[in-house]
């Protein structure tokens, strides 16, 4: 019988650290006794904990089966019926999901909104993807959502399409209509996969809409670190068998998983589990009322754009977390770049991350009336310190950028053709052999075996020179780039 109060592994990691057996096992600190003496005072009571799963937890040979119980939890806990633990974040699971469904030459239909290691999936699948683009709202040139419509348009024109893979909710915290969207791929027979990377605490509150499971999808991988109270890299893959081969994606996740676990990790996934299903939704009616006063007060500083519920105006189903706050801050006069470093340096106040125009901040069950009070007062410091305007909301990279560029080749046939290196300047017209990635969010602006435009290399000059991070590319300071020999 399943007991939602019951935590396997990380009760017995607690039992563990308690005990006083001596390890001749991996780590080689054991138990701390060989780190330094400023490892000691940083990390603490954690390196008697950072112990293997298979030797420390468990015995070498997993006879106890803390893990699957614990994943079983997890499974019933995010209503699916199988669940694996990831220590390597998400990652993983895109990796398992998409590449248990595809083989080389297989078509799937992905978003273009998908994140880098869906994108590294399809190079090590073989996978042709046939792009879903969302539509995209003019006036913040953000996306909004993929519509049902498209995928049953989509899977019309390609009926030999092996699953439809999406990313909701998106980097800017907009959910598409997952039920309506799972009606259409299961009509059709095709499994409907989902990086839920930003999602994890969707499931467990009905005011934030429903989880990718909730809404029918066959397959969900989520960051539970990102939103909830994992550890760091922890994230859950859940499944269901009706459409999927659950074996299959068991031996994928164990190909890409490291062999040395951290039972920290998994403890906190436990743990954090346990958590949400027992109180997720007090926990969470707290941080909505918390983040609506974040947004609350922000939208009434001027110069700053809330992103809100405006965005989705004329499109059905679609919807915002309010927990994710995404603030315009170049009608100040500021980049992105530069409100992160003042709201760092001034006021103690760290976002999840910043661009051209942006910065973006979590509103979580970690916080409290003291941190939106911080936050607050942070941004409304800067609100005072009005500067001329430099860029417009055309200089975002998750917008209409994203989908100009020509699909030429698929992305693995781009990968592994020859290649050469050229000018940035001689690259427009050009294939590209690499993912060009500005890094937050993680979205491919131009992916492997797609032309490259002219408009994205001014973007990259662009943004490389106001403090871009570009993640994908052999050379990130974008003065040359790969393209296909």
């Amino acid at each position: 019988m399943i007991d939602q109060n019951d935590a396997p592994f990380f009760e017995a990691l607690r039992a563990y650290a308690a005990g006083d057996g001596t390890p001749f096992s991996t780590p080689g600190h054991k138990r701390g006794v060989g780190a330094s003496q400023g490892m000691r005072d940083l990390l603490a009571d954690a390196l008697g904990c950072d112990v293997p799963h298979g030797g420390g937890v468990d015995t070498t040979h997993l006879s106890f089966g803390l893990l699957r119980r614990a994943e079983d939890l997890a499974a019933t806990a995010y209503g699916g019926d199988a669940a694996r633990f990831l220590v390597n974040g998400s990652t993983t699971g895109n990796l398992a999901m998409l590449m248990s469904v595809a083989n080389d030459g297989d078509t799937v239909l992905v978003t273009r909104m998908l994140h880098k290691s869906l994108m590294t999936g399809l190079i090590q699948s073989g996978a042709r993807p046939i792009y879903l683009t969302p539509e995209i709202n003019a006036e913040r040139n953000l996306p909004i959502g993929i519509a049902p419509e498209q995928v049953a348009d989509a899977l019309a024109r390609h009926a030999d399409a092996k699953a439809v893979v999406l990313t909701s909710p998106s980097y800017v915290g907009i959910s598409s209509d997952l039920a309506a969207i799972a009606a259409v791929c299961h009509a059709a027979n095709v499994p409907l996969l989902v990086d839920e990377a930003w999602g994890p605490h969707l499931h467990f509150h009905p005011a934030l809409g429903p989880s990718a499971m909730q809404a029918g999808a066959d397959a969900a991988v989520s960051s539970t670190h990102k939103m909830l109270a994992a550890l760091t890299q922890g994230s859950t893959l859940v499944a269901r068998r009706e459409r999927l081969d659950i074996a299959r994606m068991d031996t994928l996740v164990d190909m890409m998983q490291t062999t040395s676990p951290s039972a920290l990790i998994y403890a906190s996934l436990d743990a954090s589990r346990r958590q949400m299903a027992l109180e997720g939704e007090v926990l969470l009616d707290r941080t909505i009322q918390l983040a609506t006063e974040l947004r609350r007060r922000l939208a009434a500083l001027p110069g700053l754009a809330v992103i809100g519920d405006d965005l989705l105006a004329g499109s059905v189903g679609a919807r915002l977390d309010p927990t994710r706050i995404m603030i315009d801050v170049h009608q100040l006069g500021w980049t992105g770049y530069e409100a992160e470093e003042h709201l760092r340096n001034e006021h103690g106040v760290y976002v999840e991350m910043s661009d051209l125009l942006s910065v973006m901040i979590l509103v979580t069950i970690g916080d409290r009336e003291e941190s939106i009070e911080r936050a607050a007062a942070g941004f409304a410091a800067m609100a005072a310190q009005q500067q001329p305007v430099r860029h417009s909301a055309a200089a975002r990279s998750l917008g209409e950028l994203l989908y100009g560029g020509d699909a030429v080749a698929t992305p693995r046939e781009a990968f592994t053709r020859p290649s050469r290196v050229v000018a940035v300047d001689a690259a427009v017209g050009k294939i590209s052999a690499e993912a060009i990635t500005p890094y937050p969010p993680g979205v491919p602006i131009v992916a492997p075996g797609e032309r490259i435009q002219a408009a994205t290399i001014e973007y990259l000059r662009l943004g490389v020179r106001e403090g871009m991070y570009i993640s994908g590319m052999s050379d990130p300071t974008c003065e040359t780039i790969r393209v296909i020999a």
